[in-house]
């Protein structure tokens, strides 16, 4: 990676402020998000940042005690950009005002582009009607000396700000999401035009990277990683056994929650495919004796995480011990798990990964891929040479159909989703549409409904059919099937499977829902 080439995103707590790295990372720019209250002025220096950008946050910047950016931010006279609440923290800092009780924006919205500036151009002519999506309370009410109006809307006369001299600008809207058509573009004329940032950072670049950093921080150690089959403890995997070799035990753990004939198939890859030190585990009776009567899905999470632990430390004390857990932990993980401003109100689950570990846990984790997004992973996968049909499949969460069955869990449940998911994923197969969806999976209903099967009446339960596409896993849209394949599914379902005798579809995005039901 090239130490020139880096722009700084300082987080103040937005849901969506892993896109904006996910917007740069696109255009090939290497980024890091830092929470604005861990970033120190030498740890700023010493990163050697091209830019820096403020995300949105929940706060508002008239609060007394809301966050602030770095002042050595403003005296390093590197380009800003800043969003939302860091457009706005950004004013108040540089002599400007923030005022509440004006005008609320969510959603799309329309501004009208009054002048021209670095960010805009070739993008935004003037006097033209542009859509972006806001999502604000506050607005800025007096600019800062220095700075001008590119760009209002109704509810945000400040919508587009600009500094020239000091190359500092401001968006009142988010261009980071999909829903501000032209943002991907104002982001990379900001880090490409403003910064001068080129553009090189690949996956082959990080692939050298991680493997460096892999061996610098393992030496000598010995690493055991939980190997789930799915796309991202594998290729943690691959990518560990490149840098550390024989070094590295896998270990997989079999909790009876996995899909159909899943266990077969990761072993036999494993192992053969990849001569990778391999340990396979049957713990299913342990993880499913200790969900037993388990209903809060939290707690599931946690009783889960806790049991791999476990797990792995039962079988690197057969080895002779063992130093570091290596995970597939990804930035969405994180992101979801930890808020960025140290708070819970913007923490929306926990994941078994970041959040279900036990604060006594003996070994250190290596987390290589942490600072990825899933189709990252995926594109590392095919650098590492991994099959497509490990690198492409759909996203498998680690507690597995625990949290695909609302309400305790037990084998029978589990044995009952794993027939009718085979099915549903067998269909999205033969319709060609595996590719197209970044996940699907099927949910069982804690809920038994009446029926009729052969003239006579059922009391069998339901499940729910879920399948979505995105881009990050951050935001979500379900996949728009055709109503025959729907019904060639459930009436598949129902007849194959006995014991389900309703079939239901999902049609909720994240946000408001999360892509998982639990």
């Amino acid at each position: 990676m090239n130490s020139q080439d880096r722009i700084l995103i300082l987080d103040f707590g937005s849901q969506v402020t892993q896109l904006i790295a996910r917007r740069l990372r696109e255009s090939g720019v290497y980024c890091e998000v830092w929470p604005y209250n861990s970033a120190p002025e030498a740890r700023i220096r010493a990163f050697e940042p091209k830019g820096i950008i403020l995300s949105g946050g929940p706060a508002s910047v008239t609060e007394g005690e809301s966050p602030r950016a770095p002042e050595v931010i403003f005296d390093m006279k590197l380009p800003v950009l800043g969003i939302c609440y860091g457009q706005q923290t950004m004013a108040a800092q540089l002599g400007g005002t923030v005022e509440g009780g004006h005008a609320r924006e969510f959603g799309r919205a329309v501004v009208t582009v009054t002048g021209e500036c670095a960010i805009t151009q070739g993008i935004w002519a003037k006097g033209a009607l542009e859509t972006v999506w806001m999502s604000h309370g506050d607005r800025i009410t007096v600019l800062p000396p220095g700075f001008r109006v590119v760009a209002e809307s109704g509810g945000a006369p400040f919508a587009l700000i600009a500094n020239d001299e000091r190359h500092y600008y401001g968006t009142m809207f988010h261009p980071e999401v999909v829903h501000t058509p032209h943002g991907a573009a104002l982001l990379k004329n900001f880090t490409h035009g403003v910064c001068g940032c080129t553009g090189d950072w690949t996956m082959a670049g990080f692939r050298a990277e991680a493997i460096a950093r892999i061996r610098a921080q393992v030496g000598q150690g010995r690493v055991i990683c939980g190997l789930s089959g799915g796309v991202d403890s594998s290729v943690a995997a691959v990518l560990l056994h490149e840098a550390i070799g024989d070094q590295l035990t896998c270990i997989y753990v079999d909790h009876g929650l996995m899909r159909a004939n899943e266990s077969e198939q990761v072993v036999g890859t494993f192992r053969d495919r990849f001569n990778i030190k391999l340990i396979h585990r049957d713990a299913s009776e342990l993880f499913l004796g200790q969900l037993s009567g388990v209903t809060d899905p939290e707690q599931k999470r946690k009783i889960i995480g806790r049991l791999f632990i476990e797990v792995f430390e039962e079988e690197q004390n057969k080895l002779g011990g063992a130093d570091f857990l290596a995970q597939g932990t990804l930035y969405p993980d994180v992101i979801e798990s930890v808020s960025a401003t140290g708070g819970p109100s913007v923490t929306i689950k926990s994941h078994h990964n970041v959040g279900g570990l036990p604060a006594g846990m003996r070994m250190k984790l290596v987390e290589p891929l942490r600072d990825l997004f899933k189709d990252e992973v995926r594109a590392l996968g095919r650098e590492l040479g991994m099959p497509e049909e490990i690198v492409g499949r759909h996203p498998f969460p680690g507690p597995g159909l625990a949290i695909r069955i609302p309400g305790e869990v037990t084998r029978e449940k589990a044995d009952l989703l794993r027939k009718v998911d085979t099915v549903y994923l067998e269909e999205i197969r033969n319709a060609g549409l595996y590719d197209a969806i970044w996940q699907a999976f099927a949910v069982l209903l804690p809920v038994r409904t009446v029926g009729v099967m052969g003239d006579g009446r059922t009391y069998d339960m339901a499940c729910a059919l879920r399948a979505v596409t995105s881009t990050d896993g951050m935001t979500a849209e379900f996949y728009p099937f055709d109503m025959g394949f729907l019904g060639r599914v459930a009436n598949r379902i129902v007849n194959e499977v006995p014991g389900v005798n309703r079939v239901t579809y999902d049609i909720t995005s994240k946000p408001p829902g999360t892509i998982e039901w639990e």
